[in-house]
């Protein structure tokens, strides 16, 4: 007879407390399920980001119960555009699907926020855990918990599933022989933080011209854009994101460019040296579902894992959320079902699941990005399309997919172009 399995420690392993993770363990546990969510660090911790959440975030956090009204959240009105000797702003749409306001929040506490909620729910949180890889099965080659390292010391981790949020590197992925795509998007943000008196602004500020100087003194336009968010502290989030559908992407020192770009801001702002508050950090930016499968053996891909950011606006939290709130309905399903054969059926629909509802859209931003790596084209985009502000209306529901499923015109347009675009 062979030995019985291991007793399992919780129903769901979740890999990583980032926003994605920490959504899957809540709604889980609030389902009625064991859950052990790790966590390598201990909060508070960095992470880098911009920071701002557009109305697709904050209906996530709003649905989980966070107080938004709480000290420390910052709302905003819309975006304010700058470009091609322009500024305007665009109020967030009304619409019946998402709240009209976005919020401002640095990582430094928004994920500890999210795995205080989680814990709150019903999940165990566990920090200064460092998952090393996945425990698999050896007949069957599913994933059957983790292995990692607690306090210097090797320690296991059971469960029937495993979900790894465990962010662009994800360790798990790898481990499975999940490797990131080639034919995918991939942006890279930095940022800082100036003590500024722009620190309460009422908008989130995208510049849309990143201009760079080559060895020969020729400018030339970047696919990419800056930004200038609110903290509402006494500072400023300020960075840039580029993508790598541009030929100048591999070559250039982008914490450089960062620096090179504020130099031009009115002085009044503050955007110097002496007013920088931390020094200029980097990170990756997974786009449009560029690893895949998002479920394998036992284990569910959530967020920036599963390459889930948005390659029109570089927006991952938002996603982040959703796709950890539409994992644990997949998983509660298939935790439920009588048989392994019916839990396994319904695991498998989890990535169909998730093309269909961003499928054909990050086609179309995949799309798009190719396009403004092209020379001349972006330019071309700066100059012609910002002077008309019906189209950038319209521009800002694309971007910040914001639509109603019966909405005007622009909802219409937006949502028949996403549904008859080839999933990603």
């Amino acid at each position: 007879m062979s030995e019985s399995a291991p007793a399992a420690d919780a129903d769901v392993i979740v890999v990583g407390a980032g926003p994605a993770g920490s959504t899957t363990a809540f709604y889980l546990a609030q389902a009625g399920f064991d859950v052990l969510l790790l966590e390598k660090t201990r909060f508070p911790r960095e992470k880098v980001c911009g920071d701002g959440l557009t109305p697709r975030a904050v209906k996530e956090l709003i649905a989980m119960g966070v107080d938004v009204d709480a000290p420390g959240w910052v709302r905003n009105k819309g975006l304010r555009v700058v470009g091609g000797g322009l500024r305007f702003e665009l109020p967030w749409p009304e619409l019946s699907s998402f709240p009209d306001f976005g919020l401002v929040r640095t990582r430094l506490d928004f994920d500890e926020i999210l795995a205080a909620n989680s814990e709150r729910g019903g999940a165990t949180v566990l920090q200064g855990v460092n998952v090393t890889g996945p425990i698999l099965d050896e007949r069957s080659g599913h994933v059957t918990g983790v292995t990692a390292r607690k306090d210097g010391e090797q320690v296991t981790y059971r469960s029937r599933l495993v979900v790894a949020a465990d962010g662009n590197s994800t360790r798990m992925s790898l481990a499975m022989g999940l490797h990131r795509r080639d034919d995918r998007p991939l942006g890279v943000a930095v940022r800082t933080y100036y003590a500024s008196p722009r620190h309460d602004d009422d908008w989130l500020e995208s510049w849309l011209e990143l201009w760079d100087t080559d060895d020969d003194g020729n400018s030339r336009l970047l696919p990419g854009y800056g930004w200038v968010f609110p903290v509402g502290d006494g500072t400023s989030n300020v960075g840039l994101g580029l993508l790598n559908t541009s030929e100048a992407f591999q070559n250039l020192d982008y914490r450089d460019l960062l620096r090179r770009w504020v130099k031009n801001m009115p002085a009044e702002w503050g955007f110097s040296e002496e007013n920088m508050t931390g020094p200029i950090r980097g990170a990756a930016l997974p786009m449009a579902f560029n690893r895949q499968p998002h479920y394998s053996r036992g284990m569910v891909l959530v967020g920036d894992a599963g390459g889930m950011i948005n390659p029109f606006n570089g927006e991952g939290i938002a996603y982040a959320m959703e796709t950890g709130r539409i994992a644990a309905d997949t998983i509660v399903t298939a935790l439920s079902s009588i048989t392994s054969a019916q839990r396994e059926r319904v695991l498998r629909a989890y990535p169909k699941t998730l093309k269909d509802a961003y499928g054909g859209y990050f086609t179309l931003g995949r799309l798009f990005v190719e396009a403004i790596g092209k020379p001349g084209v972006m330019g071309f985009i700066t100059r012609h399309a910002l002077p008309h502000p019906t189209l950038m209306r319209f521009a800002l529901k694309l971007l910040a997919n914001l639509t109603d499923r019966q909405g005007d015109a622009s909802d219409r347009i937006i949502n028949a172009l996403s549904k008859v675009t080839p999933p990603a």
